[in-house]
């Protein structure tokens, strides 16, 4: 889920406002301005393949990766951030093709919130229902525990007599 803020961190009439992520943001590894990142290095801090990072840039998912005068991917703070968005949007469950959505309309800009917040509402609907299915099945496994937990003490006490 994200939330609007502005720059000082407080919602103020007509002010600017940015997409992040409720979560605090992760360190980085470089301040800004001296982020450039090879493929190889964001394997490391991600636990992504380079197979995968190149395939989220090639499905859309990542916006354009800038390149070195080598053409080597230089990765930036901002990308960073990205893909940890993205994981947590894999962790929700969300398809490749709502998340490459998603990626489009951020693309897209501004006008594109209301789609942006539709498409995370209902993911958000989704992982609600997850949840409550995973609940119930956690209380199948407690009551089952349970039973074989007595069923074990009832035992040990007939052997003790």
């Amino acid at each position: 889920m994200t939330v609007m803020q502005n720059t000082a961190g407080t919602l103020a009439p007509n002010a600017t406002r940015t997409d992040i992520c409720s979560a605090p943001p992760p360190r980085h590894p470089r301040p800004d301005g001296e982020d450039h990142y090879t493929i190889s290095e964001v394997v490391a801090f991600t636990g992504l393949t380079a197979h995968t990072l190149r395939w989220y840039e090639r499905i859309g998912l990542m916006s354009h990766i800038d390149r070195s005068h080598t053409g080597q991917r230089r990765y930036s703070n901002r990308d960073l951030d990205w893909l940890d968005f993205v994981g947590k949007l894999r962790m929700t469950g969300m398809p490749v093709a709502d998340m490459v959505r998603y990626a489009e309309l951020v693309r897209e800009g501004e006008s594109t919130y209301p789609d942006r917040r539709e498409l995370l509402e209902s993911t958000r609907r989704d992982v609600l229902t997850r949840i409550t299915e995973l609940q119930d099945t956690l209380a199948v496994l407690d009551r089952k525990i349970s039973f074989y937990g007595d069923a074990g003490r009832s035992r040990e006490g007939e052997r003790t007599r």
